[in-house]
């Protein structure tokens, strides 16, 4: 048996800012500097990246990329410090459920 946990980060509202999935679109365009590559590394439509990045930046009150059709896309500094923080906060949260599951769940008796 083992556990798998999902984080997701909400604003005030309940409204997604940030999960597993918003984090590989961000880890994607950070590497490609690209929408279009990143919608088609993770099989989604472009629309799709778009309008999870958009949903993000709306819920979050900040702009997490930019777009320029020259130099392509990048996350913004707030974007980067989002990424950054989520995957330090998901891995504290695997960590500690990992510690959990095994008190509850060990066969210490």
């Amino acid at each position: 048996m083992k556990l798998k946990s999902n984080q997701l980060l909400l604003n005030n509202d309940g409204d997604i800012i940030m999960g597993t999935g918003r984090m590989t679109i961000l880890e994607s365009i950070d590497s490609t500097g690209s929408i279009n590559k990143t919608s088609k590394l993770l099989n989604m439509s472009y629309k799709t990246v778009w309008s999870k990045i958009k949903s993000t930046e709306k819920n979050f009150g900040k702009p997490i990329v930019l777009a320029d059709k020259k130099k392509g896309t990048k996350l913004t500094k707030d974007g980067r410090n989002l990424l950054e923080k989520y995957r330090q906060l998901k891995q504290a949260c695997i960590e500690a459920d990992d510690i959990i599951f095994e008190n509850i769940f060990s066969d210490r008796t």
